[in-house]
């Protein structure tokens, strides 16, 4: 067997985990998918066949490539010039048990990544490795450029950030329920018009390319057009919790086979993500049934 396919069989067993990784930190699946095909792009042209950690270096490249792509969306948001990720003067505050920290890192899914977006990106990364794959600090301090003290800080910082928001989410998540029920109960009865309050303006249809390959249109935008592709359409979708948060699920013969995640701002539906791909929906916590 040649490096490059011993390569690439080895990149194909780590990859799940590795688009699992970057989808939390990045918050889309079409960017997961870039920054794991560009780990990829890296590896061919490395000579890492005689790494002793590859999943590890692998974790390292998506880490980078994720806090990159998390910079670059940021600096077009906000100046960040004067403001400290460093920890320093470290706030005092009540340590949570260990049960508390798992509990939280379990529950970071599509049900957080709103809050997630509200974080530096170094200390969404810093707590999406250590908090949900269980990367060491030691590990994560030279992805974000910082000591392992410092990196340990970022993760609480974000820690406590998610769970201040955490409180103001449950309340968004009931009214998440009333719109995404509305919008199947609409498209069900091919209220178009019904379709068209229930939608942002700018609302955007993200089918991931096993969605394409199956014959979703990409490039659809716009309240009218995503309207016009669920008008009747979604009779066979059940309402389901992906992560804890509303949305649907295609499952003939009870087994699911494409997932619709929604994301909600305000009173708006602003895009709606169609997962297709087996290994990502296998990943997915689906509690499907009527809420």
């Amino acid at each position: 067997m040649s490096e490059h396919v011993w390569l690439a069989d080895r990149f194909e067993a780590d990859r799940p985990r590795l688009w699992a990784m970057a989808s939390r930190m990045l918050g889309s699946s079409a960017e997961a998918d870039d920054a794991v095909q560009e780990a990829w792009l890296r590896l061919s042209r490395s000579n890492a066949g005689g790494v002793d950690n590859l999943s590890g270096w692998l974790t390292t490249i998506v880490a980078r490539v994720c806090l990159d792509m998390l910079r670059s969306r940021h600096s077009r948001r906000e100046d960040l010039a004067g403001m400290d990720f460093t920890g320093i003067g470290t706030d005092h505050e009540v340590m949570p048990s260990p049960e508390d920290e798992v509990m939280l890192a379990n529950s970071v899914g599509l049900a957080l990544l709103l809050v997630l977006d509200t974080l530096a990106p170094a200390e969404r990364v810093a707590f999406v490795l250590h908090d949900t794959f269980d990367v060491s600090f030691d590990e994560i301090a030279p992805i974000v450029d910082r000591t392992p003290a410092a990196a340990r800080q970022l993760a609480s910082r974000a820690r406590r950030r998610i769970r201040g928001a955490s409180a103001d989410r449950r309340s968004d998540q009931a009214r998440e329920r009333e719109l995404v029920g509305a919008f199947f109960a609409a498209s069900r009865e091919g209220d178009f018009r019904g379709l068209l309050m229930l939608l942002d303006p700018d609302v955007k249809l993200r089918p991931d390319r096993a969605a394409v390959a199956a014959g979703a249109e990409e490039g659809v935008r716009g309240a009218a057009a995503v309207a016009e592709a669920f008008a009747g359409r979604a009779r066979a979708a059940q309402l389901a919790l992906i992560d804890g948060r509303p949305g649907a699920v295609w499952a003939p013969g009870g087994q699911p086979r494409v997932v619709f995640a929604f994301t909600v701002h305000g009173d708006k539906i602003t895009a709606i993500d169609m997962i297709a791909d087996p290994g990502r929906v296998r990943e997915l916590d689906l509690v499907v049934g009527d809420w």
